[in-house]
């Protein structure tokens, strides 16, 4: 409401109506229409540090080739603020006080806290370290790490140098690490020794060793102890290095030798152009090697504020949480809420084991006033049994976000019964393609059960229909049809853009087909049924699978379940395709007559006759990947005898022989 009004006040648009009341579709219109007005209008608001490039004024020059989504080269692509010169790392660390910045939260219980003030000098310390190791503008510093505060110091360095940061969680394999960080060829690698799940103390230095030794590239291996003691670990890190004459050192003692001399060295900031590379994400990799995606300092910044302040409401002096990890997009939108000045909460560990409540728990220990989870976790939750209204205090809290899937209408229900009736229930929708949401929060309007309230500022999102023309009310590909600041800037190793074009432009002309099939409401909310790739197509009838999976997961029975369209020849000889439902079941429970019928009377009576399946089969797991996703593709491919092409890019891999040659599933 407060950018509202200042957009009221200047003149620009007047989107309040006489009561006070926000016209969001009115003020989402014109920041689509006008984003030469909308993003720098945007970007006054947040106050982002950055200067002018000597000559120019970035007002005059917004948006640059905004007729072309899909450049056929870098050249006439579209470009954001030519006259700015901004570093990430410096909007983040604009706050030097005593309140805190990060707290960390591993699985163990322990806590740990940095202030603003000790964030900064921490910082500091990293980037001095990583310049004496010959970091320059435009290289790459990996990062192999729990969700800890070391990840976020070194991200931060990184960036203030004007390098590039990417990172994988240490539950990647060997082969899924290299898939990534093989092509990106980065100088330096910091990793843990380990790390701990589900109440297990997970060893990875043999695999930190076979990743370095791996990486021609690399000049310096830094190791930071988890599990170990730093003795331990130091003698280990004689016999582990980026190259044979170049052991690994400490993080300890490399951080404590930048700052030999000077205590405590000032930090400075690489201010570059505004789409100078910031991050280097990747697709999930389970149809081949994962796509990198280069994103830019200066979309990423304005885009995340624009979630956090507008869309979030966030606010300094707010605590905010999301169980991420850091090689999920999620942890890079999370850390950015720093530049709000609000405090980061991290968490290291599992979500439901050993203990059901530890996430509860930190919500109602640290106050947070924003906590942010799953679909999965919030449907797992409820079938824990957990009720947190009457377990903790939750007083705080007034935001809960929800990711990673749709969040079922049962999941809406779930919270405002057994968590808080008072808080904005925000389902959120985007992707690590552009490190943030098409669809997300809106704390002015009205949460209704199913939907994500609205569709992002600046964003043109559509739904076209298999005419390819705008949809209300109707399911389709979800798409954009206008350029937006966090696009990736390129694809790594691309230089005609092939793959690029390749991945979002091949289905509409100059439009972003971003993959998921959506619809939008009436009301101008969002409800996304899933993959477009992955929708099913019985009878010439496409479903979205959370269309299903909404229904089947209610049933207490099921902890989660798949599902999957199966080729097949009908007796007329014609090609159709069979819906194929797996599930999951909870201990004690078998899938017999009676839990079949019940699974087919709930999908028939809540859905149609052409959502029930043909066939329902019982699994004892079910394969995702890291990052938590399901992965229908891969067990589509299994069905049908076809090969899974990279099985490092999932958690569980061994998931996908429960699918193989099942009996029920012969035709």
């Amino acid at each position: 409401m407060a950018f509202a009004r200042a957009l009221r006040d200047s003149g620009t648009i007047n989107a309040l109506s006489p009561d006070g009341s926000l016209d969001y579709e009115l003020l989402h219109t014109w920041s689509v229409e006008r984003p030469q007005e909308f993003w720098p209008a945007l970007w006054r608001f947040c106050d982002l540090i950055a200067e002018r490039r000597e000559g120019s004024d970035p007002w005059n020059e917004v948006l640059v080739g905004g007729d072309r989504m899909a450049p056929p080269d870098a050249s006439l692509g579209p470009r954001w603020f030519l006259g700015a010169r901004l570093n990430f790392a410096e909007n983040l660390l604009r706050f030097r006080d005593e309140r805190e910045a990060l707290v960390s939260w591993g699985e163990d219980g322990r806590r740990a806290a940095l202030t603003f003030v000790e964030l900064h000098r921490a910082v500091a310390r990293v980037a001095v370290a990583l310049k004496a190791a010959g970091v320059k503008p435009g290289d790459r510093v990996a990062g192999f790490l729990p969700n800890a505060v070391e990840a976020v110091i070194a991200m931060l360095a990184t960036a203030s140098i004007g390098a590039l940061w990417s990172s994988c969680s240490p539950d990647f394999g060997v082969n899924g690490v290299l898939d990534r960080f093989g092509q990106i060829a980065p100088r330096v690698l910091i990793a843990a020794d380990g790390y701990r799940y589900a109440g297990k103390a997970i060893d990875t230095l043999e695999r930190v060793r076979r990743i370095a030794a791996a990486l021609p590239s690399l000049e310096r291996l830094v190791l930071v102890p988890f599990l170990r003691s730093e003795d331990e670990v130091a003698n280990a890190a004689s016999t582990i290095g980026a190259q044979p004459n170049e052991p690994a050192v400490l993080w300890s003692q490399w951080t404590a030798a930048a700052a030999k001399g000077n205590g405590a060295p000032p930090l400075e900031f690489a201010r570059a152009p505004f789409d100078h590379p910031l991050f280097i994400m990747y697709s999930s990799g389970t149809t081949g090697l994962p796509k990198c995606m280069v994103h830019g300092a200066g979309g990423t910044l304005l885009q995340h504020q624009k979630e956090h302040v507008l869309h979030t409401d966030l606010q300094a002096g707010d605590r905010i949480f999301y169980f991420t990890t850091c090689g999920w997009m999620m942890w890079n939108w999370l850390v950015s809420t720093l530049g709000v000045g609000a405090t980061v909460v991290l968490f290291d560990g599992a979500p439901l084991a050993p203990r059901t409540n530890v996430l509860w728990d930190i919500a109602e220990q640290e106050r947070l006033t924003v906590f942010g989870v799953s679909a999965k976790y919030l449907a797992l939750s409820e079938k824990e049994g957990l009720v947190p209204r009457r377990t903790h205090n939750l007083s705080a809290l007034r935001t809960l976000l929800s990711t990673g899937s749709p969040l079922a209408p049962s999941g809406f229900d779930y919270v405002y019964r057994d968590v808080k009736d008072d808080v904005q229930l925000a389902s959120i929708s985007g992707g690590t393609d552009i490190i943030s949401c098409f669809a997300l929060g809106n704390p002015t309007a009205p949460v209704r059960r199913g939907e994500l309230q609205c569709r992002g500022l600046g964003m043109a999102v559509e739904v076209f229909g298999e005419d390819g023309r705008p949809l209300r009310g109707a399911p389709g590909e979800l798409v954009c049809t206008k350029p937006f600041p966090s696009m990736p800037v390129a694809f790594w190793n691309d230089p005609n853009n092939a793959k690029y074009h390749e991945a979002y432009f091949d289905h509409y002309n100059n439009v972003w087909r971003h993959g998921d099939w959506a619809e939008i409401t009436a009301t101008g909310g969002v409800i996304i049924s899933g993959r477009s790739d992955a929708t099913l197509n019985p009878g010439g009838v496409r479903i979205g699978t959370a269309e299903i999976y909404r229904q089947v997961e209610q049933l207490p029975e099921i902890i989660e379940s798949l599902v999957v369209g199966q080729d097949v020849t009908t007796a007329s000889g014609e090609n159709d395709v069979r819906v194929v439902l797996f599930v999951r079941l909870r201990e004690g429970h078998a899938l017999d007559d009676a839990l079949r019928e019940r699974i087919t009377r709930q999908i028939r009576e809540n859905t149609s006759p052409h959502h029930v399946p043909k066939v329902i089969a019982q699994v004892a797991d079910i394969p995702r990947t890291i990052s938590g996703k399901i992965t229908e593709l891969a067990v589509r491919n299994v069905i049908h005898g076809r090969q899974v092409k990279n099985t490092d890019a999932l958690a569980n891999p061994q998931a996908l022989e429960l699918f193989r040659n099942l009996p029920e599933l012969r035709v």
